[in-house]
């Protein structure tokens, strides 16, 4: 059994994680289980997957808002072998996420975002939106990141750590970007459809309880809309199910998840793309197998 922590990440490749995760869709598809519990805006979230052919993980989330000096989102992620069912690996839960969330995201761009991208916007400030201005930089090297918070300070900070920009006005922001990935915890939408204009990528990932939105109708409704598993998002996550219960959109609107034909995920000139990220536990299995073998 292995203890797997950040002293690993020197050996870690966002693209190489994407060739993993892009590989461990052509598996059997993935037997997911999520229990979530809630405390009015905290969350219990356990996440447990199973792939034949590369091994079981169980991971608990613990989502705490209200954090101010702790992180936001802790919890712990234990690999399993496929073959007799032991303990491989406990993984740093940090580590797993910062690189199953990120690449999870990255793999979308990969396929749907113009190549010539120049221009990114990250909404949000936390970890996550730090992790995205690593992981985006190493599929698009020259493009400008700017970042926008709800609080300047943070934004301001984050800019100074990471070598980005600083946006102070959304409405502004969001039209001249080529790629907006936004990672809040907003129950209300920040991004409206009528700022978007063809040829856009949108990223969404802080979205993952039902009262949750980062984007409003309009821009659900102008998008066309990738998940990275129907069955971690749909259900449960409202970003995709709150539109798709009003009828703003119908389950033929989403064109594709990982575990459908590459070919469908394909940009079609002025496209607006959309991509959910709901980051299911096959996700993290994904990914500490592939923090396992860059550690072994």
């Amino acid at each position: 059994m292995r203890l797997i922590g950040p002293e690993v990440e020197p050996r870690l490749d966002w693209l190489a994680l994407t060739d993993a995760l892009a590989a461990g869709h052509l598996l059997p598809r993935a037997e997911v289980r999520d229990s979530f519990i809630y405390r009015a805006d905290d969350t219990l979230l356990t996440r447990s997957a199973w792939i034949d052919g590369l091994g079981l993980l169980v991971k608990a989330a613990t989502i705490f808002p209200g954090n101010t000096e702790l992180p936001a989102v802790n919890g712990g992620a234990t690999l399993y072998s496929d073959g007799n069912g032991t303990l491989e690996a406990v993984v740093d839960f940090h580590l797993l996420t910062k690189w199953k969330t990120a690449g999870d995201s990255l793999l979308a761009a990969r396929r749907l975002a113009r190549p010539d991208s120049k221009r990114i916007l990250i909404v949000g400030t936390g970890a996550v939106a730090k992790s995205l201005t690593v992981s985006y930089r190493a599929l698009f090297p020259q493009a400008e990141i700017t970042i926008w918070g709800r609080t300047s300070e943070h934004a301001a900070r984050l800019a100074d750590q990471t070598g980005a920009s600083v946006a102070t006005d959304l409405a502004k922001a969001v039209p001249q970007a080529d790629i907006i990935a936004s990672a809040t915890m907003s129950k209300e939408p920040l991004i409206r459809g009528d700022w978007l204009r063809p040829g856009q990528h949108i990223d969404l990932i802080g979205a993952y309880r039902p009262d949750m939105r980062e984007a409003d109708d309009e821009v659900i409704r102008r998008a066309r809309i990738f998940l990275d598993s129907r069955s971690t998002v749909l259900g449960h996550i409202g970003e995709i199910e709150d539109p798709l219960q009003r009828g703003v959109i119908g389950p033929g609107d989403i064109v594709a998840d990982y575990y459908d034909d590459p070919a469908l995920w394909r940009r079609r000139e002025g496209d607006i793309t959309l991509f959910k990220n709901g980051g299911g536990a096959h996700l993290d299995l994904m990914t500490a197998r592939y923090l396992l073998d860059a550690a072994a």
